[in-house]
């Protein structure tokens, strides 16, 4: 029996010129990379191909990467767009089987991933006469591909089930699916050095029963969902009471009126506004963080603190020159709830119907667009430095770390001028989008790709060309992310460890100048087009 809603979901997406743009982007960028670092040689040593299975090894992780990215991009929305739209109620009362709408919206943003995937394999076969890899690992590695994409795809959709919006669902999915993704690479490069037997048996005879398990499971649970729902008439429950939610809360709770909840939270307004005082971050903080409810929030603090503990173990305790890694992490974490809240900070007053009434207030546009800038980052901002406190205590317990102080102190700088780089790249393209989920969307993908293609283009120029012009070129273009940043500031140890790093003053100096030229960029031309708009509707 055809399923309608797979039917339904693969026509509107499917057939978009997105999807057609993206798959071509998808395919030209895999075929650079393949160009790039295709050997030079013209005889190939088949003995010993190494560079051939650097090559193979660099373009799976290239393809785990970006479905470890996109795959929750076109699940979180699946339910929560119904709730959007309010067509969910509807869809529930249809005749379908709650089993039958799991399968078909999964199905649905399974496909575009997989599309992607199946599109890589004529550049993939083209590598095999290289050698290195047997036709059977090829095979093991786009099975596991698959897996991880189907995984991912039915995580967000859980998450998807639970929230009511697209925004919370989207970065709860990320929280979960990127720590999957990075152990899964992990694990990927620690038996690609190894042997490749053992390698092929892990991803032929174990992945696949564990990931089937694991996917019966999220698809009970999202079943499950359906079958009793209790966010069902939502149109009754536009407005969250705050008192309600507390009882009902499990595990963190939110207090307005308690450090350090407080700092990102303040408590409700009872007064007059006072003159002065900004109406729309007073608004912004006040009302729209607890508008729609704290799970997410509260799933935020929680997922982020418990992956901190190992990391803070791992990195600052017990091996001390690690300690950039869990600067890392704290980058990475920002990355990830940074744009959460500031992302829709414009684009919701359109969807609101409510940014021409904004505009034709006494306010002016600076102070409209610095009163959502300031409410985001403010929010971002606290999070992102709960993290930042286990350092401060590395430093006073962990002895080594006493003659690194100026260091450290530098890494709160990146860690702060972080924060700003992603809420006003955020808020840039809340100001440029439509919809709220497309602003996030791309503000995610922008970011991820100005922090993350220096690195990896560092990493490709020293694997395949080293020692080149070109790989110096690739490692200046280090500079603009905040990762590497992290890594080229000097770390001393003792002694015994002998694991002291050299500081690259040039990378940690030219990215703090990279930042500021590009945010003061950003924030003149945000304030162009909001003026301009400002002036079509009437302002003065």
């Amino acid at each position: 029996m055809p399923n309608p809603v797979l039917q339904r979901e693969l026509v509107a997406h499917l057939r978009s010129p997105k999807a057609f743009a993206m798959q071509t982007a998808f395919v030209l960028l895999l075929g650079a990379i393949v160009v790039a670092a295709w050997p030079a040689e013209r005889k190939i040593d088949m003995t010993n191909p190494y560079a051939a299975r650097q090559l193979i090894n660099l373009f799976f992780i290239a393809q785990f990467l970006l479905a470890s990215l996109t795959a929750p991009a076109f699940a979180a929305g699946a339910l929560t767009g119904e709730k959007e739209r309010k067509s969910y109620e509807m869809l529930l009362a249809s005749a379908l089987r709650p089993s039958q709408i799991v399968w078909g919206k999964w199905l649905a943003s399974v496909a575009p991933s997989l599309l992607l995937i199946v599109s890589s394999l004529p550049i993939v076969m083209l590598c095999l006469p290289l050698g290195g890899v047997s036709f059977y690992e090829v095979a093991a590695a786009y099975a596991t591909l698959v897996a991880a994409i189907a995984c991912f795809s039915l995580i967000s959709l859980l998450a998807s089930a639970f929230f009511a919006r697209t925004t919370a669902a989207l970065v709860t999915s990320y929280l979960v699916v990127l720590p999957l993704a990075l152990g899964g690479l992990l694990l990927w490069l620690t038996f690609g050095t190894g042997n490749a037997e053992a390698r092929l048996i892990l991803f032929i005879c174990i992945v696949p029963p564990t990931t089937a398990g694991l996917l019966y499971f999220l698809f009970s649970l999202v079943t499950r969902r359906l079958w009793y729902p209790s966010d069902i008439g939502s149109e009754g429950r536009e407005i969250v009471d705050e008192k309600q939610e507390l009882r009902e809360a499990v595990g963190l709770v939110l207090r307005r009126d308690e450090f350090p909840d407080r700092l990102f939270a303040p408590p409700k307004r009872i007064d007059i506004l006072p003159d002065g005082v900004n109406p729309v971050l007073d608004k912004e903080l006040r009302s729209e963080l607890f508008s729609q409810g704290t799970l997410m929030l509260r799933l935020v603090i929680q997922i982020s603190l418990l992956l901190a503990v190992p990391m803070m173990g791992a990195c600052l305790y017990f091996r001390p020159p690690w300690a950039p890694w869990y600067i890392a992490y704290v980058l990475l974490f920002n990355m990830l709830v940074g744009p959460v809240f500031s992302a829709g900070s414009v684009s919701s007053e359109r969807e609101r119907r409510t940014l021409d009434l904004l505009l034709v207030t006494t306010l002016s546009p600076g102070q409209i667009l610095w009163g959502k800038l300031f409410s985001g980052l403010r929010i971002s901002t606290v999070l992102t430095m709960f993290l930042m406190w286990p350092l401060v205590l590395a430093c006073l317990m962990v002895p080594e770390y006493y003659g690194n102080l100026p260091t450290f102190a530098l890494m709160f700088v990146l860690v702060a001028a972080t924060c700003a780089f992603t809420s006003i790249v955020s808020l840039f393209c809340s100001v440029c989008f439509q919809k709220s989920n497309v602003s996030l969307t791309v503000a995610y993908l922008s970011i991820a790709c100005l922090f993350l293609l220096g690195p990896a283009a560092d990493y490709f120029g020293r694997s395949f060309f080293p020692e080149t012009v070109l790989a110096q070129v690739l490692h200046a273009l280090t500079a603009i992310s905040p990762f590497s940043a992290a890594f080229s500031l000097p770390l001393e140890m003792s002694l015994l460890t002998k694991e002291s790093r050299l500081a690259d003053w040039p990378i940690f100096l030219g990215h703090l100048a990279f930042q500021a030229i590009f945010l003061a960029l950003l924030l003149k031309l945000m304030m162009l087009i909001f003026r301009n708009r400002y002036d079509a509707a009437g302002g003065i």
